[in-house]
């Protein structure tokens, strides 16, 4: 198989160790009425230090089968909203103590 790269959003992350679900959307035009239409796929991914949070947009590659269903690991976090509201908070919070 050869090297494949797609960029997703986490959509389920937690209910299994060392696993996230990555949805994957592409737009595809329609034959007759020329419209666009999304569709996704849902992927198992491989997350070996459990780092990801849900909505976080990331960028997963193939490897070789790890389990039945886990044929990506994960790459690189893109964008994680959950971390940025963390650092925000954590931030916010040392000026008003200095102050």
């Amino acid at each position: 198989m050869p090297p494949m790269a797609f960029t997703g959003t986490v959509t389920k992350v937690g209910c299994m160790k060392k696993t996230a679900t990555v949805t994957i959307s592409r737009f595809v035009i329609h034959k007759v009425t020329g419209k666009r239409i999304e569709r996704s796929t849902k992927i198992l991914t491989h997350d070996e230090h459990n780092k990801l949070r849900l909505n976080d947009r990331v960028i997963i590659r193939n490897c070789p089968p790890i389990s039945a269903r886990k044929r990506f690991k994960l790459e690189k976090v893109i964008h994680s909203p959950e971390t940025e509201r963390e650092l925000t908070h954590s931030v916010s919070t040392a000026e008003s103590t200095t102050s």
